[in-house]
């Protein structure tokens, strides 16, 4: 039986090491039947076949995996610069690097990384500090800035414009640097992703360099591939009411004729980083803010100015008109390396006024295209009045393909182990334990 799995391994993996032109999809099919019988015929279950078919597709086989852009902050960098720096180069986030001799480095490359900071979050940061300034020294709420840009208003507030990088860890706005290689597999990113609940992002490192990052709709895109088979129907095709998701009840929400300052305010404490904007009237769902749409404030200065005045149902549909993304799998994979998961501007979020929707009598695996067609993080679960009661996360997705125990005996044990010490958690008797 072990001779005949490893087998089919081997030929999986060889498949799967092909060049990136050749299709994803064709890859798995040409060994898929094969290996399906193999599992049948010994009566292997069909979580651990998952797990096993996870762990033997290498990330070095996914399209675009090297062309994501890369850029660095570091804990000495003053908040102004890294906000234009980021916004600039038109990146949402960053690695942050500790300041150290490169001649004293002891350990890996990655342990010169602190840290990961998104655009979006140093921005509503400085946004508050700055307001908050302002109402020591005038006691009053007023419109500070009138039309002044955020670098207009960090270098009138230095204390805040000024501050490091460094310090923002105090504010918790960091998040942690857990990063892959090329030669580990999607197994390997499906376990960061369902094991720590701030990690949104994980870098790949290529030769001692930071080449790129996995996102959490890429790993949604390629297990949507092995729909038909029993391993993945067995999970995705159940209604979401069968599963417990963290904010199936809860949804964070603003009405529309609320001021978009006090929407920013909401988005600035949210643990998920997306509002839904209601109707007063009849609470149906009418769109979102998201973090990713901060950027619009360092786009127009008019709309940072306005904050205050200008009402949310406004500010949704103050984006210019976009083409929708259209192509095969595998395009839409490389361009979500290369550029749309990490670009500030670009085609492939859904507009702020067009939030992906659900109810829970649907399947996992209908969420789920939803999601990925729409390149969206999240889904408003909803009523039959279009009302939202919670919200579907694409970390909820994938936690629910993550297996809740762990095989020593499979191949890359020891670095689950690592990792899940490093998130507070730890294996015993075969079981994963949170410690906190």
């Amino acid at each position: 039986m072990q001779e005949s799995k490893m087998k089919d391994f081997r030929k999986l993996e060889d498949v799967m090491k092909q060049p990136d032109d050749f299709s994803l999809v064709d890859k798995q099919e040409n060994v898929v039947s094969n290996f399906m019988a193999d599992l049948k015929h010994h009566q292997i279950d069909s979580g651990s076949a998952l797990q096993m078919f996870l762990d033997h597709i290498p990330i070095s086989s996914i399209p675009g995996i090297k062309n994501s852009p890369v850029v660095e902050l570091n804990t000495e960098d003053r908040v102004k610069d890294a906000i234009h720096l980021l916004h600039e180069k038109n990146v949402s986030g960053a690695p942050i690097a500790d300041v150290v001799d490169p001649d004293t480095i002891i350990g890996r490359f990655s342990d010169r990384y602190v840290g990961y900071i998104d655009l979006a979050g140093m921005v509503l940061w400085s946004l508050e500090e700055c307001e908050k300034a302002h109402m020591q020294t005038r006691g009053t709420g007023g419109d500070e800035n009138g039309k002044s840009s955020i670098f207009t208003m960090l270098e009138d507030n230095p204390r805040i414009g000024q501050a490091k990088v460094g310090e923002l860890a105090k504010s918790y706005l960091w998040d942690p640097f857990f990063p892959v290689h090329l030669d580990d597999t999607l197994f390997h990113v499906l376990l960061l992703l369902s094991n720590h609940h701030r990690l949104q992002v994980v870098p790949v490192i290529d030769r001692y360099q930071l080449s790129g990052y996995w996102f959490c709709n890429t790993v949604i895109q390629l297990l949507l591939q092995s729909s038909g088979l029993e391993w993945f129907d067995s999970i995705a095709d159940k209604t979401l009411s069968e599963f417990r998701f963290e904010n199936e009840e809860r949804v964070d929400l603003v009405y529309g004729d609320r001021s978009l300052a006090e929407a920013l305010h909401i988005l600035r404490e949210s643990r998920v980083g997306v509002v839904a904007v209601v109707n007063r009237e009849n609470k149906k769902v009418i769109g979102c803010i998201r973090k990713s749409d901060v950027y619009l404030l360092l786009e127009n200065n008019e709309l940072l100015g306005d904050r205050k005045s200008l009402t949310v149902g406004e500010f949704i549909h103050t984006e210019t008109a976009r083409e929708n993304s259209d192509g095969t799998i595998e395009r839409e994979l490389g361009a979500l390396f290369a550029a749309g998961a990490l670009q500030l501007r670009n085609n492939f979020r859904p507009k702020m006024d067009s939030p992906v929707t659900t109810k829970k009598s649907s399947t996992l695996k209908q969420a789920m295209k939803d999601l990925a067609q729409t390149k969206s993080c999240f889904c408003f679960l909803v009523n039959d009045e279009q009302q939202p009661e919670g919200l579907l996360t694409l970390r909820d997705v994938i936690i629910q393909f993550a297996p809740p125990c762990i095989d020593s005996n499979i191949h890359g044990g020891g670095f689950f182990e690592s990792v899940l010490e490093q998130t507070g958690c730890q294996v015993k008797n075969g079981t994963v334990i949170c410690d906190h």
